[in-house]
């Protein structure tokens, strides 16, 4: 009995199924980004593909794609400066925790003409992904907001993050590239890009892929020699200062 029933409810459950989907096939030119002293930023393409079988129902609108590249997750404080006294001073702050350092968002066009604003908030798609600031009850109601925007206006003047309606393109119907952006500030971690497909305003399918970001070089070896090997490293500093102390004192020494 127990196993006729549970036969029932798989059927059931495949029945409420639909008869088919899309699906997204994602691949990007690099997963690994490595930084030098010298690195300027650098230009990845991603490239996915619809599929479809047979049993995929039409749509009637076109598709459409969002990508998003989320960089490592920090804490991030924004505050806000007064005049007091004739002096400019730090006078409110707000935190943001768990906040992407850096954001892209691509799409093949603007992304409040792909979905409703309540399902792009809902699904934190697009700059939704920043969170509101840690919350305290001295804060009135939407005063959280106006930080929210000054957090998101300051990372876009440091192309940290970038929005960009254009930034997906479709080659065929079913195929399409995006280009991702980092910039030279481009913080070191592990990225997530979450590629979305939508149609008619409804999400379809869904795709993750990761790219890791890694400085290299005589700047990587002095952070990890600092952060693993503190005493040996602080005596080398040491000794290296005393040394060009000496030779300075030698070769500017007067007789």
């Amino acid at each position: 009995m127990m196993r006729r029933a549970a036969f029932s409810c798989a059927l059931l459950l495949l029945a409420a199924m639909p008869a088919g989907a899309e699906r997204l096939i994602t691949s990007l030119s690099s997963h690994q980004v490595l930084v030098t002293s010298s690195f300027t930023g650098i230009e990845l393409v991603l490239f996915g593909s619809i599929e479809r079988d047979a049993k995929t129902v039409s749509r009637k609108g076109e598709y459409d794609i969002i990508v998003t590249v989320a960089g490592p997750r920090e804490t991030l404080v924004v505050r806000k400066k007064d005049h007091v006294l004739g002096i400019w001073t730090n006078a409110e702050s707000r935190s943001f925790l768990k906040t992407p350092t850096y954001l892209g968002v691509l799409s093949n066009r603007p992304i409040g003409e792909i979905a409703s604003a309540e399902l792009l908030r809902r699904q934190e798609i697009g700059m939704y992904l920043v969170p509101r600031p840690a919350l305290t009850s001295e804060i009135q109601s939407g005063e959280h907001d106006i930080f929210r925007e000054a957090l998101i206006r300051l990372r876009k003047q440091r192309k940290l993050y970038v929005e960009e309606p254009a930034g997906v393109t479709f080659l065929t119907p079913n195929l399409f590239r995006a280009t991702i952006r980092l910039p030279a500030e481009a913080p070191v971690g592990n990225y997530d890009v979450d590629v979305r497909l939508f149609a008619d305003g409804t999400e379809l399918a869904r795709a993750h892929s990761a790219l890791e970001v890694v400085k290299v070089g005589i700047e990587q070896f002095i952070v990890n020699a600092a952060a693993n090997h503190g005493i040996l490293y602080g005596l080398f500093t040491t000794l290296m200062a005393l040394a060009t102390g000496w030779f300075a004192s030698v070769i500017f020494r007067k007789d």
